[in-house]
């Protein structure tokens, strides 16, 4: 199984000056079968904004493109039904409105907001069939309304964790937005909690992004041997921000012992796009 990975489009003011059309050939030259985009697909969370990375995203030529949310979508109200109309409408897995939560803005008042659908997060799993192979696809909403750091309701795991263990799957992989291990300026705040549900699942991929910088981790429980290797790619939106890293990540064969693990990074000079590829394994 072939992987491509990319994260923080950021449309809007902050994405990148080059041609988006070299970007989308380039993406499109790889041999993939699934595309994983892991959140910030908007600058402010903005309908026009939705509106331009939906149009990039439908340039990607795979079968399965599986988009996330990030903390930059989530700047509005109505994020969660923006993202699910223009970017990825998956079947979220709810909670009831009465369990006690600690997740700020996750339920929104109806009364006030008069939005149809008070729940803001979006949770999700969703079964690949690649290579007679099951892909389980699990993405968690890392993101608080209106915040950057990242916060998991415990409520949500649970649900999420229920609706796992009625399905069988050969490869679990974890998509979220914020990191599990890192302790950047904008953390997930509960990020062990995610850690228990990574190993109470057996989870040996998870992928990220929000820092714009390539990190590269592998954990391991010393006392009860569970392991994880945690792939954050950096932004495809930051050729503006010297400090970032502009690329994408390519991941072959995925899953077995044969893998290798590719990084593209993208320069703009001059008006001109190039790319310099790199092989890290």
């Amino acid at each position: 199984m072939n992987v491509l990975h990319i994260s923080d489009l950021h449309f809007g003011p902050r994405h990148w000056e080059g041609n988006d059309k070299v970007l989308i050939k380039k993406i499109n030259s790889f041999d993939t079968d699934i595309v994983i985009n892991t959140g910030d697909n908007t600058t402010d969370g903005l309908k026009d904004e939705y509106i331009e990375a939906k149009r990039f995203l439908k340039a990607i030529k795979c079968k399965h493109v599986i988009s996330i949310i990030g903390n930059h979508d989530k700047r509005n109200m109505r994020s969660h039904e923006l993202f699910r109309k223009y970017i990825y409408n998956p079947e979220i897995i709810y909670i009831p409105e009465m369990e006690k939560t600690k997740k700020q803005h996750l339920f929104l008042d109806r009364k006030i907001t008069k939005i149809r659908d008070n729940f803001t997060d979006i949770n999700f799993i969703k079964s690949i069939s690649i290579n007679k192979q099951i892909v389980l696809i699990i993405s968690i909403d890392s993101n608080e309304l209106y915040r950057d750091e990242g916060y998991v309701e415990k409520e949500v795991l649970n649900a999420v964790s229920k609706k796992i263990k009625q399905i069988e799957y050969d490869l679990p992989l974890l998509l979220i937005h914020h990191s599990l291990l890192g302790t950047d300026e904008c953390p997930l705040k509960n990020s062990s909690s995610i850690i228990d549900f990574v190993h109470e699942h057996k989870i040996e991929n998870v992928f990220c992004g929000h820092t714009h910088e390539l990190e590269l981790m592998r954990t391991t429980d010393l006392y009860n041997g569970n392991s994880f290797t945690q792939f954050m790619c950096g932004s495809l939106s930051s050729i503006n921000h010297i400090n970032d890293d502009n690329m994408f990540l390519y991941y072959e064969n995925l899953g077995s012992e044969n893998m290798h693990l590719s990084l593209v990074r993208i320069f703009l000079k001059e008006g001109l796009v190039t790319f310099k590829e790199e092989k890290i394994f």
